[in-house]
């Protein structure tokens, strides 16, 4: 039986004005929305340090409302941020910060929202030669997204290393009730070409291992997760 893990982090959620020119910078260059969320972490690790983000497990994701004029930015972090180094007047609301100590057993089912960067490998049509990798494509229809998600799902008894290397969530789904978003994709006005395909899943999940789960839920999953995707939110 496996044995049950604790994930511990703290997550804040942000409800600033998009007409701010901080967050107007941030929603249009992907670096500044990175300088942004990392603003509230600082001196937990030596500036400069290329591997800041991933020490302190920070991930992040963003939605935006046009119509209400709000950007929601939720962060988590295995520290606690201080969020004062962001402008006041580009808060909406004060920072609501939760504090997560949760027991992960198996057979648990939670509900889901996850941001992902759904890429695929494409080999070339004459065959790959030794050693080559493939041509990294993104998915951009929700039914490639959806497709990309599920394969990284973790039937009962499964290992969570699957066919072609892919790690999986240590977690099943109903792939039947597993809804997807395509969501603007984040680009770079300093860096030329710079493209960071998003997408958001929801539905249902059963954990089916406990260890590998909470590493999904700490570490988060896919590529690009500096710049705002890898975060999965459950509850429930």
């Amino acid at each position: 039986m496996s044995t049950p893990t604790r994930f511990v982090a703290t997550q804040s959620v942000l409800t600033l004005d998009t007409r701010h020119p901080d967050v107007i910078r941030a929603m249009n260059d992907v670096h500044d929305m990175h300088r942004l969320v990392m603003s509230g972490h600082r001196g937990w690790v030596p500036d400069g340090e290329a591997d800041a983000r991933a020490q302190m497990g920070v991930l992040s994701a963003w939605t935006v409302n046009l119509r209400t004029q709000t950007l929601t930015l939720i962060t988590q972090a295995r520290i606690t941020p201080d969020w004062t180094p962001v402008a006041r007047a580009a808060h909406l609301e004060p920072p609501h910060l939760i504090s997560i100590d949760q027991t992960i057993k198996a057979g648990d089912t939670y509900t889901f929202r996850a941001f992902i960067n759904p890429i695929r490998s494409a080999m070339p049509t004459a065959g790959p030669k030794k050693g080559q990798r493939g041509r990294r494509i993104a998915s951009m229809s929700p039914r490639h997204a959806a497709e990309w998600f599920t394969q990284r799902l973790q039937p009962q008894g499964e290992p969570p290393i699957g066919p072609a290397s892919i790690k999986r969530i240590g977690a099943d789904a109903d792939p039947a009730h597993i809804s997807t978003t395509m969501l603007p994709p984040l680009v770079s006005t300093a860096k030329k070409g710079l493209k960071v395909v998003r997408a958001e899943v929801r539905g249902q999940l059963t954990v089916t291992d406990p260890a590998t789960f909470t590493h999904t839920l700490t570490e988060g999953i896919g590529k690009a997760r500096s710049y705002g995707v890898g975060l999965v939110l459950v509850r429930k």
